[in-house]
């Protein structure tokens, strides 16, 4: 299996079948709106409840390796859980939305296709939500991630004029990171 978003698919039919709101992150949100990188996993913010582990389990237990207590401790204690995909030996992250941005992407998540298969949409999030996810990771990591300032750049760089700059200031202000966007939107033009 050659194609990371077989992976994709599998998971958010499942979240669609369950009626998860989810919204796909990361490294495949900056490739949809930038410069495409490959990854060696896919991110995603998915509103999961304690009410959705059985369904979870039940859809997916064929194809990913999952553990039932690691999503329970996550839904519970707001953190994160990965699921790998045992036929692509692929990993998932999946994010519970507790933090204001994660909120923030759910809310604002667009549809888009993915490309590499017909008339598959999914949702991801918005061009500007990626840029200050992408902000965050970056200070978290002492500013010192080539990749995600390589992936914000590009998306600013692909997006240029259609970004909504008074939402990213905004945003940017309130997630402790102005002073990167301003550096960022300086050095792309």
């Amino acid at each position: 299996m050659e194609n990371p978003f077989v992976v994709l698919v599998a998971l958010i039919d499942a979240f669609d079948k369950l009626k998860i709101d989810y919204v796909v992150v990361g490294s495949v949100a900056s490739s949809l709106h930038g410069e495409y990188r490959a990854s060696g996993d896919i991110d995603i913010i998915a509103d999961i409840k304690v009410s959705h582990i059985s369904g979870i389990i039940e859809l997916l237990h064929h194809d990913f390796y999952l553990d039932e207590l690691a999503i329970r401790r996550a839904i519970e204690h707001g953190r994160s859980f990965n699921v790998i995909h045992l036929e692509a030996v692929f990993k998932a992250d999946i994010f519970i939305p507790v933090t204001e941005l994660a909120r923030q992407q759910l809310k604002r998540r667009e549809q888009h296709e993915l490309g590499s298969i017909p008339d598959q949409r999914v949702w991801v999030a918005s061009a500007e939500d990626t840029i200050l996810a992408k902000l965050v990771w970056y200070r978290r990591g002492n500013e010192t991630s080539e990749l995600q300032w390589r992936d914000l750049r590009g998306i600013i760089g692909t997006r240029e004029g259609s970004l909504d700059l008074v939402y990213l200031k905004h945003w940017s202000e309130r997630l402790g990171v102005a002073d990167l966007l301003e550096r960022a939107l300086s050095e792309s033009g």
